[in-house]
């Protein structure tokens, strides 16, 4: 399947032009693809339907776009954790690497485009404003322009698009085909969403339209785009995850598809939503498993003590790494009575001492939550 050629510039390069987007003789997949991508269906739909069964599913959505956020941002080279994300959002760590920024724009701009399209379709102009919230005030190594375009060559790979490993299209190029995609967003074919997903983002991969973060960026349209076609109803598959786990992979994936082999990155592109759809519902199988033994233990309390108890658990879910100053801020009490809450929730099994050579200014985390995220 022809998607583009090479076409030397005048500037004595070769770059890649896309043909017209989508083909016009269409997609013609093999029943072995059609039945996968049925299967990856499937699964989100599993996924989906146990998600919605689970208690206060807004006090857990933070971890899963913040696993996304890490894994996205390691792509590209980031050191820091989804640990490092967690501890900048709660003000428990001064000593954290510098590029947990990275991890915290994506967290943000994510969540920008899930609230903006609920009122505002799937466009050119929302990729932009995402990307502005990616990348304005941002950790960058050079200038990413952030919420424009780019109005020059870039390359990957190399040190000049004359030896770099991809050029994408030239500017004039570049706009004509962001085009043909921002159509194909809302264009009504027989494609099955999931599988429209990966042409979306493998397409906006080739285009590259930014100076930096398209990476990022695409990788992000998987989430807003399966949200906004109701195949989750929460931002809850971390496909970011499956694409570190298999990064060389994703990348001869990538590369390959623009050469035309539309189905193999389209096998690959599945297989990881069955496998991380899978990885997810077991996720909240535990999740469910972890609250409900919590909630006991608080209810044991007694009726006074496990009422604020019950609210300060809830915030555990969003953020589970607190110290006193966060227990303050949940429950307007004093640092000695916050203090006493974590002694409570430490005594119950539920907190743990983050480290427990720091004889000031601790931090206790909800390690047995963490680590249903963290672990593999």
């Amino acid at each position: 399947m022809k998607l583009g050629r090479l076409q030397k510039q005048p500037q004595g390069y070769s770059a890649f032009i896309p043909c017209s987007f989508p083909p016009k003789e269409g997609f013609d997949f093999s029943n072995e693809l059609i039945q996968k991508a049925s299967d990856a269906m499937r699964y989100l739909g599993k996924l989906d339907g146990i998600t919605q069964h689970l208690p206060d599913v807004d006090f857990f959505l933070y971890m899963y776009i913040c696993k996304d956020a890490a894994s996205s941002s390691q792509i590209e080279g980031t050191q820091a954790t989804m640990i490092d994300a967690i501890e900048a959002t709660s003000k428990t760590s001064d000593n954290l690497p510098r590029d947990v920024d990275d991890i915290l724009h994506y967290i943000q701009a994510l969540n920008y485009g899930l609230e903006r399209l609920k009122s505002f379709p799937l466009c050119l102009r929302l990729i932009k404003e995402i990307h502005k919230e990616l990348m304005d005030n941002a950790r960058a190594t050079h200038f990413s322009d952030p919420g424009n375009f780019r109005e020059s060559q870039n390359w990957i790979g190399g040190t000049s698009p004359n030896n770099a490993l991809f050029v994408p299209p030239p500017v004039h190029e570049m706009n004509r085909a962001l085009g043909d995609l921002e159509t194909f967003f809302h264009e009504e074919d027989y494609l099955l969403p999931i599988i429209k997903v990966g042409l979306i983002h493998a397409q906006f991969e080739t285009i590259h339209p930014f100076l930096d973060g398209n990476g990022r960026t695409g990788r992000m349209l998987i989430t807003l785009f399966l949200w906004l076609k109701k195949l989750l109803e929460r931002p809850v598959l971390f496909l970011s995850s499956y694409f570190k786990k298999h990064q060389k992979l994703y990348y001869d994936k990538l590369n390959n598809y623009r050469d035309g082999e539309v189905e193999a990155w389209l096998d690959f592109f599945l297989d990881g939503t069955i496998e991380i759809s899978k990885e997810a519902i077991e996720i909240v199988k535990k999740i469910s498993v972890l609250r409900d033994e919590d909630m006991k233990k608080i209810q044991a309390l007694g009726k006074t003590a496990s009422t604020g108890a019950v609210d300060i658990i809830h915030q555990l879910f969003k953020l589970p790494i607190v110290n006193v100053a966060n227990i303050q801020q949940w429950t307007g009490y004093t640092r000695q009575g916050a203090q006493k809450v974590i002694d409570r929730f430490v005594a119950l099994g539920i907190l743990e001492i983050k480290d427990e050579h720091k004889t000031y200014g601790r931090s206790f985390h909800y390690r047995k939550y963490i680590e249903i995220f963290t672990i593999d």
